[in-house]
C-alpha cells in the first residue's frame, strides 16, 4: 500500500520548482511551512532545501522535490500546488 501524499503538484508547479532549484547551487527542492501572522493567523513560507529535515513529508513529481514541515501538514492536507 502506497503512502498518502500531503499535497500534490501540477505539472507546471513541478516544472517551476525544478527551474528554481536548477538556478540555486546545492538546492535539492523547496520546503513549505507556516509561521504566525497574517489576517487568518498563519502565513505560508517557502524556503529552499539543501538538507531535508527527517520529520518533513516529502512529495516528488517529475524530478521536483517538495518537503512539507510537520506543523504545516494539517493546513496543507489535500492541497494541490499549482503555478500560473
Amino acid at each position: 500500500m502506497g503512502r498518502f501524499a500531503v499535497i500534490s503538484l501540477t505539472e507546471r508547479a513541478a516544472a517551476r520548482v525544478r527551474e528554481i532549484v536548477d538556478t540555486r547551487e546545492s538546492a535539492r527542492g523547496i520546503r513549505l511551512g507556516i509561521k504566525k501572522g497574517g489576517c487568518a493567523g498563519m502565513e505560508y513560507t517557502i524556503d529552499l532545501v539543501t538538507e531535508p529535515k527527517p520529520r518533513d513529508d516529502h512529495v516528488s513529481r517529475d524530478g521536483a522535490d517538495v518537503w512539507v514541515a510537520p506543523e504545516a501538514a494539517l493546513f496543507l492536507l489535500g492541497t494541490e500546488m499549482g503555478f500560473e
